[in-house]
């Protein structure tokens, strides 16, 4: 059975040629998601289906040591429709996919 976890996060930017942007989850979030997918994807990244308010899509979850969690890329098409910019704060649904 699929893992379905609720949270709030603020957009942050990340810049280099492109920019990014990141949603940072909980510590403790990512700890209990660290425990229950102890085998990850290429760059310990893991799958998962993500909504915001009405729109829903497929990434994944990306290890941030500097900040000791997973960030999540919010694409621009869902700030757009979800009308979010850099420093709001979303409502996020994350599944985890194949646990």
């Amino acid at each position: 059975m699929d893992a379905t976890y609720e949270f709030s996060g603020d957009l942050w930017e990340w810049g280099g040629k492109a920019t990014w942007v990141f949603v940072t989850l909980p510590p403790e979030l990512a700890d209990e998601i660290d425990d229950r997918v102890p085998h990850k994807g290429g760059f310990g990244s893991v799958k998962v289906r993500v909504r915001i308010g009405e729109t829903e899509w497929s990434t994944s979850l990306f290890p941030d040591k500097s900040v000791g969690s997973y960030v999540l890329p919010i694409k621009q098409a869902v700030r757009r429709r979800e009308r979010l910019a850099i420093g709001d704060t979303a409502d996020l649904a994350i599944t985890i996919v194949g646990s």
